[in-house]
């Protein structure tokens, strides 16, 4: 009798040791899997982060430089053109432009108005550049210009659609003029460049996209 309920007691402990180990056996599976499955996530989630970031950074690299490569070549009537393509990408991302002021190259998708506008302080370069596409001239000036030659100017701009004028302290000289991938310097505003300019670039063959809006933009 006794030995029958020990030979019981020992087969339920057995059994039970038995279930024990394949419940243990079972817990390891299931934490093996689950850190598998952990990892298999947290790589897919890196390896999506890195390519995100790389994507990022390429856009901005992008933005950053505008895609703008090549350099001025003066002709023989003074007027500098850029000597390769410029590209015309609309871009978010602050744009550093390799000239200033810039005569082309990726922009905001925004333009400023330029139907004769005169602005009184700095614009964003971005807003002016899409200007430029439109077939606008911008005439930009610095504080060593003389107050009768800025008055003159804004005086020619607004009566001129497809122009526009602004301050820029950054620029090398006094008084410039830009159009798109193109660029010169003037003494005043009775040098008869300015006329040339304006007559050769204002909607001129340069234009990328003749005949846009001058209105509608930016006027700020």
């Amino acid at each position: 009798m006794g030995s029958a309920k020990n030979s019981s007691s020992a087969a339920r402990k057995a059994r039970i040791e038995e279930m024990r180990r394949a419940e243990q056996s079972r817990d390891r599976r299931n934490r093996i899997l689950t850190i598998a499955a952990s990892v298999v996530v947290v790589t897919g989630l890196v390896v999506g982060g890195v390519v995100l970031v790389n994507s990022q950074s390429d856009d901005d690299s992008t933005a950053a430089d505008g895609k703008t490569t090549g350099k001025f070549v003066t002709g023989a009537d003074g007027v500098k053109t850029w000597d390769t393509k410029l590209s015309q990408t609309h871009v978010t991302k602050e744009v550093k432009y390799p000239m200033e002021p810039p005569v082309g190259g990726d922009h905001n998708q925004v333009w400023m108005n330029c139907n004769g506008d005169v602005y009184t302080e700095a614009i964003n370069n971005m807003n002016a550049v899409h200007s430029l596409e439109h077939g606008a001239v911008w005439v930009t000036y610095t504080s060593k210009a003389a107050k009768a030659d800025v008055e003159a100017l804004a005086a020619k701009v607004k009566s001129t659609p497809y122009t526009l004028m602004s301050p820029d302290e950054k620029q090398a000289d006094p008084i410039m003029l830009s159009a798109w991938g193109n660029q010169r310097t003037v003494t005043s505003a009775d040098d008869p460049n300015v006329a040339k300019f304006f007559e050769k670039f204002v909607q001129g063959k340069q234009t990328p996209e003749p005949g846009a809006a001058c209105t509608g933009g930016l006027s700020k």
